[in-house]
């Protein structure tokens, strides 16, 4: 049962697609402050906490404090509140009732989960206005497919997604791309896409291509996909400011860019330097921006990334000037301790400047607000604006799209990546622990960047991070400029890459049709173990495991120079201890804890009972898969799998 309650006067997100009459009285479970900026529920000791999407930490978030506030920041740390996304549903477990609470708001929400107080749960609102949905159900995942139901069936992506791709900031020129692809194939890495960050562009401008990395783009993108690799270019949020750049020009004339209290426009600066932000917030601009993905759609492109849409500020001008004048009083003073922190603050504070986000206004539904109050709503549709153009250029065509920022609402338009992680072992298991509550709040597609973003990857480490991205839909490597070259050929003998990307498109068959039965039942691909063994008190307490789909459970390994991994079975099962898809063992294990080998290579699968786990021969793209080759590991029952398609 959902029950909807009104506090204040809230702004309409459009995350809800279900019309729910609004219940009297106060919010179950939760007692309100007199101001009714605060909920707060008294939590028994073993009471968990699922989702709030992409976050830092355990799949059980409680201990900890989560701020809702779409935040552009490269370091996620233990210590971070925020990152890119606002994902404000969770569900509550306890021994004596589940609930799920979703508060749909766009401004700022902080989710204290135990943290102040290990037995209080608060919801604190930075305004008074928010809708809040509360969720009676029989089990976490019960409450996970009401929500999902309210929400709108998430985005679906072409077949074609679920292949590797190979991203690096950045891929200058057409050579540069074309060697990409000869040595993958050169290698027998299966690839199905080559990503194009900023410097495809002209001058970093969106929908420009630049005429000396790419003489003939729309040839380049044909002989690519004669190839079978799509290109996927990356679009940012800020327009650059310059005279005959038509985008620029048109939004002026539009009145298509946000604007200061005055009504002057906003600059600010991100890539190309000065730049104009869209009003993504009005329906006549989204059309407006959605319609110019068209010039890159007739190129041949099916695939986009949307970036920078928190959206990320490395300055205003205003702010900046304010900078420069403190500056000049610091010339010729003895910095002491107090004084060098001052000055590196000043410096510090300049890019993504909590005041900056004052400065302008959106029209929303015709009323004049200030960013801040819908700040989490920019790059929600910003990706919006994409997929309801796709609906209108290309119906008939599935396009490639997912997002750094989001909101719950967005999941209907596109997938999510979760940004700029590093490549460290932690950040191999923030990937695993991310997954289930990504999930939960619709984001099916969606994954990390496999190997880390920043940082040197080690061969060892991209090894066991490719065991665990095989089964994620969204499979990108991706790297930072100035990092170590992270291809996959370049990270020395390629035969383990070799093996463990064929691994990945044997399993797409299942992989994609569980996602499919996902979308169409409002269900999780990956779920913590405490959704399918609630009464198990050990595996709720699992935190490295996960369920994918119906058929299997996951056990990566995430520490560096392990040779083995103790795992918990909730109940019996069968181990496939993949080395590739043609090379793996099978054995029958017991419920209960057990410590198994998994050496540099080898992925750990375990299939339930009465299941099964379709795989086919590997091809080198998603398009070539010989469903004829489609066999099927089982443990028991029919041997049978059903697919949806």
């Amino acid at each position: 049962m959902i029950r909807k309650y009104v506090i204040g006067s809230p702004m309409e997100t459009d995350s809800v697609v279900v019309d729910i009459t609004p219940s009297d009285g106060r919010i179950p479970k939760f007692k309100a402050d007199e101001a009714g900026h605060m909920l707060t529920y008294v939590m028994d000791d073993a009471d968990r906490i699922y989702g709030l999407g992409e976050t830092v930490r355990g799949i059980n978030k409680r201990g900890w404090h989560y701020v809702s506030n779409c935040s552009d920041d490269p370091n996620h740390h233990e210590d971070k509140t925020s990152l890119y996304a606002a994902h404000n549903f969770m569900v509550v477990v306890s021994a004596k009732e589940v609930f799920g609470l979703y508060v749909d708001t766009p401004g700022k929400v902080e989710f204290d989960a135990g943290y102040t107080d290990h037995s209080i749960l608060s919801v604190i609102l930075e305004d008074f206005d928010a809708i809040a949905y509360f969720i009676d159900g029989a089990s976490a995942r019960d409450v996970v497919r009401q929500f999902r139901g309210i929400i709108g069936k998430s985005y679906v992506p072409p077949k074609w997604g679920f292949g590797l791709g190979q991203s690096r900031w950045s891929y200058v020129n057409e050579d540069e791309v074309r060697e990409v692809a000869d040595r993958y194939d050169e290698a027998g890495i299966p690839l199905d896409s080559i990503y194009l960050d900023i410097d495809y562009m002209d001058g970093y401008k969106d929908f420009t291509v630049s005429d000396e990395a790419f003489p003939d783009f729309k040839e380049f993108v044909d002989e690519m996909k004669s190839r079978g690799i799509r290109l996927v270019p990356i679009i940012d949020a800020g327009v650059k400011i310059e005279q005959g750049y038509d985008v620029y020009e048109e939004g002026v004339a539009g009145g298509h860019f946000v604007k200061k209290e005055d009504g002057s426009l906003l600059t600010a600066a991100v890539w190309p330097g000065r730049v104009h932000f869209p009003d993504f917030l009005r329906e006549d601009t989204r059309r407006w921006f959605g319609d110019k993905y068209k010039v890159l759609l007739d190129a041949g492109i099916e695939g986009f990334w949307n970036d920078m849409n928190e959206p990320a500020i490395f300055y205003t001008e205003d702010h900046l000037s304010e900078v420069f004048e403190k500056i000049d009083g610091y010339k010729g003073r003895n910095l002491d301790i107090n004084g060098f922190f001052e000055f590196q603050g000043l410096i510090d504070g300049i890019p993504n400047n909590p005041e900056d986000y004052r400065l302008f206004y959106h029209e929303k539904d015709g009323l004049k607000v200030r960013h801040d109050k819908v700040h989490n709503l920019y790059g929600f549709n910003m990706t919006r604006a994409a997929g309801e153009a796709f609906e209108r250029l290309c119906p008939d065509k599935r396009i490639l799209m997912f997002s750094r920022s989001s909101y719950i609402g967005m999941h209907r338009y596109g997938g999510v990546w979760t940004g700029d992680n590093a490549s460290w072992w932690s950040h191999l298991l923030l990937n695993v622990q991310q997954m289930p509550g990504l999930n939960m709040s619709g984001f099916l597609y969606s994954g990390a960047d496999t190997g880390g973003f920043g940082a040197d990857v080690t061969r060892d480490l991209m090894i066991r991070w490719i065991s665990f991205s095989i089964f994620t839909p969204l499979f990108r490597n991706h790297a930072a400029m100035g990092t170590r070259r992270q291809e996959l050929y370049a990270l020395g003998d390629s035969g383990a890459f070799k093996k463990l990307v064929g691994l990945r498109y044997a399993l797409i068959p299942y992989l994609y049709n569980e996602y499919l039965r996902a979308v169409r039942d409002d269900d999780v691909i990956f779920a913590p173990l405490a959704f399918d063994y609630p009464d198990d008190e050990r595996a709720c307490g699992v935190e490295d495991q996960l369920m994918v789909g119906r058929s299997i459970m996951i056990a990566p390994v995430y520490v560096q120079n392990a040779r083995g991994r103790h795992v918990y079975l909730p109940e019996g099962m069968k181990m496939v201890r993949f080395r590739s898809m043609e090379d793996y063992d099978e054995e029958e294990l017991p419920g209960g804890d057990h410590y198994l080998r998994a050496e540099l290579g080898e992925v750990l699968t375990f299939i339930r009972p009465g299941c099964s786990l379709p795989i086919v021969t590997p091809a080198m793209r998603v398009e070539e898969i010989d469903m004829k080759t489609l066999k099927c590991l089982s443990y028991g029952g029919s041997g049978d799998y059903e697919f949806i398609e």
